[in-house]
This record gives structure tokens, C-alpha cells and sequence, in this order.
């Protein structure tokens, strides 16, 4: 295995409500759809199991307080210039939420072939 690191990358973080919807389909489906479209490096989708939002609303998989609407935060690390691309297509997407970004360092494993080609990619970059 071979380790690469790479300073100029950010970590993408969306929170939204595991109900909102765009056309018809989850939210998070769709804009981790738009993510993988979009060559997007990875995305992964989290599931909250107790918190609230801006509206001061407890959301909690408690069998007493059963909601239908918990906490979904969907992360994304790559290049800056990805990132800022992927926050504009998606932006749009959300009604009711929140993105943050912030700048984050990978150290990124993997065989000659793939870090060949993640190196490769930060040469396109600039």
C-alpha cells in the first residue's frame, strides 16, 4: 500500500431532516445521486439519533417521542474546487438546513494504481 497526503481539500457537511424531500425522493438520496454525478469522491450519509434544529424541536428515535423526522448529516471530503462546485448544485436542493465546510487533511491509502491516479487528478487541478 502506498500513502498519499493532501492539504488542499475540505470536508463538506450538510444537515438536514431525514423527511425533506426533492422531487419526490428523499433528500439525502438525491443529493448524494448528485454527488456521485457530479465524480464527487465519496459522500456518506449519517443518521442523528437525538438533536434539534433551529426550531428548538427535539428529534429522537426515543420509543417514547418517535419521530419521523431525525437528524441526517451528509458528509463529503475532496478537492476545494469539487466541493465548491458540489455546494452551488446543491444549495438549491435544501429548503430547510444548514451546510459547513471546512478545510480538512487527507491521508489517503491505497495501491500504486489508485494513489497513480489520485495523483493524476491533483495535476488536472490546477
Amino acid at each position: 500500500m502506498v500513502e498519499v497526503e493532501h492539504w488542499n481539500t475540505l470536508c463538506l457537511r450538510i444537515y438536514i431532516g431525514e423527511s425533506d424531500r426533492w422531487e419526490g425522493k428523499p433528500l439525502y438520496k438525491a443529493i448524494v445521486e448528485k454527488l456521485l454525478e457530479m465524480g464527487i469522491a465519496g459522500a456518506t450519509v449519517y443518521r442523528g439519533i437525538y438533536g434539534f434544529g433551529k426550531k428548538s424541536r427535539i428529534h429522537s428515535t426515543d420509543v417514547m417521542r418517535l419521530s419521523t423526522d431525525l437528524p441526517i448529516i451528509i458528509e463529503v471530503v475532496d478537492r476545494g474546487y469539487k466541493i465548491e462546485k458540489a455546494i452551488h448544485e446543491i444549495k438549491p436542493m435544501i429548503k430547510d438546513g444548514m451546510i459547513t465546510v471546512e478545510p480538512t487533511i487527507v491521508v489517503w491509502v491505497g495501491t500504486r494504481e489508485e494513489v497513480k491516479r489520485f495523483e493524476d487528478d491533483a495535476v488536472r487541478e490546477l
